[in-house]
């Protein structure tokens, strides 16, 4: 594993391939609120990149450009949050996208743990510590611990989408999953626009 921090936006010359692996770092869980202050990025080749934003400037042009890359496809875990929060402080609106949490819940219907952590553990036979993910974001410099924590976040999303892959295939559910994929930067505008927990298709 190699991880490599980057303060305020990435080098010009890294190159993610087709696919790009995503995640984020803030002061909290209300976008409206808590300020962005890591995006960790991975190409699943076991280097992972962290642009800290340890003050609130978002330039990146360098990471915006990739973010807004038509034919890249950026890959999350729980992407309704990252998206959003992307869109808000970065301005960008990321497609295509794929989130291994919606895939999860479309064919893990077996169980109700859908977390990274349970994912990694079951799919993978990795055991990921979560014990960063309560801590102070916005500091000048991020910790031994934060940096690793961050970098495990995207280092495992490629191999767990081809596994959730082979499982959508399968069960017959991999053109439901790129629906909800598509529908994601709505849904991540709804929640920014008012309508976090409404359903607007209900009646």
């Amino acid at each position: 594993m190699t991880i490599e921090v980057h303060y305020g936006d990435l080098p010009a010359n890294i190159d993610f391939g087709k696919s790009v692996a995503i995640d984020s770092e803030t002061m909290g869980l209300n976008p409206h609120r808590d300020r962005l202050c890591v995006v960790q990025l991975s190409s699943g080749d076991g280097t992972a990149h962290l642009v800290h934003f340890n003050e609130p400037v978002y330039d990146a042009p360098n990471l915006k450009k990739l973010l807004a890359d038509q034919n890249v496809e950026k890959l999350f875990h729980y992407a309704r949050f990252d998206v959003a929060v992307i869109e808000k402080y970065l301005g960008i609106t990321c497609t295509p996208v794929y989130c291994t949490k919606i895939a999860s819940k479309l064919v893990r219907t077996y169980t109700d743990k859908h977390g990274l952590k349970a994912l990694c553990q079951e799919l993978l036979g990795i055991d990921l510590s979560k014990q960063q993910q309560s801590s102070d974001w916005g500091s000048k410099e991020l910790t031994p611990e934060q940096v690793k924590y961050a970098a495990s976040d995207v280092l495992y999303l490629h191999q767990l989408q081809e596994t959730l892959d082979d499982m959508l295939v399968r069960e017959g559910r991999r053109e439901m999953a790129q629906a909800c994929f598509d529908f994601l930067p709505t849904r991540a505008r709804l929640d920014l626009e008012g309508w976090p927990e409404m359903d607007i298709f209900s009646h």
